[in-house]
């Protein structure tokens, strides 16, 4: 692998200030922490080592990397508490050496200057735009109809199909089986679901709520969405093409 092919992961520099915590106590604190996209979707965030604030004690394990070169596994130890194998170097990427990976799950907390953060860094290319819209919204499930809507919320997220948000009114709560199931997103928060049973079929998962968003989503809290991919959806009258994405 020559040094070109490997330095082409993405990385910027940020202007936020990140702390992160372990154990209750600071394992980093920096207002340069670099953006990383090791997948195309979203940024890791790495934290200068003259920023950190823990130990780092070798494990023993290599990580190879098409893009980064082979990483340096470390436990992270504070004041005592030790988090195996949650931390990375890549000691030979031009770009990457004089940082460390966090491994995000491994931490307590993270916080983008005095606010906590989930999941992952934000992609500072990625908008949410929601937008109320008068547009009449049906949706179908084996030939039933299961939502009617015409005061959907429209969220616009940057690389995923538009989401329309639903007033519960406006779905057949009849129809909606309680699921355990519980996902986290950085940019609308905490997402609870429902099942959709229809003709004696249960379809897991297809609706969701956030109850308490983020501050920047408030607009879609306590409304339902589906999943395009997984419903027929029409929007005034016309039958929508279901989108190819991960979730379909």
């Amino acid at each position: 692998m020559t040094e070109e092919q490997r330095d082409e992961v993405r990385v910027e520099t940020s202007q936020k200030r990140v702390r992160v915590y372990f154990g209750g106590q600071l394992v980093a604190d920096t207002a340069r922490p670099a953006l990383v996209w090791e997948v195309p979707y979203y940024p890791a965030y790495y934290i200068p080592t003259a920023d950190l604030r823990a130990k780092l004690e070798p494990d023993g394990t290599t990580h190879p990397s098409q893009r980064r070169g082979e990483g340096i596994g470390y436990d992270v130890v504070v004041d005592g508490a030790t988090a195996p194998g949650a931390a990375r170097i890549y000691p030979d990427s031009p770009r990457l050496s004089e940082l460390v990976r966090l491994e995000w799950n491994a931490m307590d907390e993270w916080f983008e200057e005095d606010e906590p953060i989930y999941v992952h860094p934000r992609d500072p290319y990625s908008r949410v735009d929601i937008l109320a819209s008068s547009r009449h919204v049906r949706v179908e499930i084996g030939g039933v109809t299961v939502a009617d809507s015409r005061t959907p919320r429209i969220l616009f997220e940057t690389g995923l199909p538009a989401r329309y948000y639903l007033p519960l009114t406006d779905l057949r709560m009849d129809l909606l089986r309680p699921s355990d199931t519980r996902t986290s997103c950085p940019y609308k928060g905490n997402a609870d679901y429902w099942s959709i049973e229809v003709g004696g079929n249960v379809y897991p998962d297809l609706v969701w709520i956030y109850r308490t968003p983020t501050p920047e989503s408030q607009k879609v809290a306590g409304l339902a969405c589906f999943y395009n991919e997984k419903v027929d959806i029409y929007i005034d009258g016309e039958l929508q093409d279901r989108p190819k994405t991960p979730f379909g």
